[in-house]
């Protein structure tokens, strides 16, 4: 080519060399490459369970209007257990009152039947008393005797105030007792002082007391009645 200097025809007709890096081997070719170590069994995984765990609620605080409507059911709880120990003592209170009532009239007329036998004794005391001192003994039975009387006319009184018929019975049996115990006694001042060991047997021929036996019945009789009454419960009388 004319006017164009040759070393430039030769630049440019000269092909451009690019230089290629040599290809790199791939993973598989390198493993496939034999390694000197023995490859250890593979160990079964467990399978890991993929599904959500949900945390529970927490229970919800008590409001309010919870504690309002438990304060009813306490305070009821508290008024019927209340109730019940007041209702268990008032009945332990009257059965131990109603036991010491019975105890004390029980005794009452014990001693109202005590005097009755004193009484009825006097006749036997009269015939035995000492020859030797006969005033003496005279002042003696007297005062007695009117001890006596005055026990029984207390408990007379006491019997018909406690009970109607603890009373007419215990007034059927000291009318009687005056009446009988009251002329043996009459006969045995008398008849002579005892002076003799032999002559303190006193036969029943000469001091007949008999007639008050049905009548001692009847006031036993009466008395436990009136306490058999008195030991049922205060609802059922």
């Amino acid at each position: 080519m004319s006017g164009v200097p040759d070393i430039c025809l030769e630049v440019v007709m000269t092909p451009v060399q690019t230089a290629v890096a040599p290809p790199t081997p791939s993973v598989s070719a390198t493993a496939a490459v034999p390694s000197a170590t023995p490859v250890a069994p593979s160990v079964p995984v467990p399978a890991v369970s993929t599904a959500t765990v949900v945390p529970s609620t927490p229970p919800a605080a008590p409001t309010a209007a919870d504690a309002t409507s438990v304060w009813p059911a306490v305070v009821s709880g508290a008024f019927l257990a209340a109730a019940l120990t007041a209702a268990i003592n008032i009945w332990l209170a009257r059965r131990k009152s109603r036991e010491e009532e019975i105890s004390r009239l029980r005794t009452a007329f014990a001693e109202a039947f005590a005097a009755h036998s004193a009484y009825k004794e006097m006749p036997y005391a009269i015939r035995r008393r000492r020859f030797d001192a006969a005033a003496e003994e005279r002042v003696r039975l007297s005062e007695t005797l009117r001890e006596i009387q005055g026990n029984l006319s207390y408990h007379l009184a006491w019997t018909k105030i406690e009970s109607e018929a603890v009373g007419h019975a215990y007034a059927d049996l000291v009318q009687e007792l005056r009446k009988t115990a009251g002329a043996a006694m009459r006969a045995a001042w008398e008849a002579s002082p005892i002076e003799s060991d032999t002559g303190m047997n006193i036969p029943p021929a000469q001091i007949d007391l008999s007639a008050l036996q049905t009548l001692e019945t009847a006031y036993i009789a009466a008395v436990r009645e009136h306490l058999r009454a008195l030991k049922k419960p205060w609802w059922s009388r």
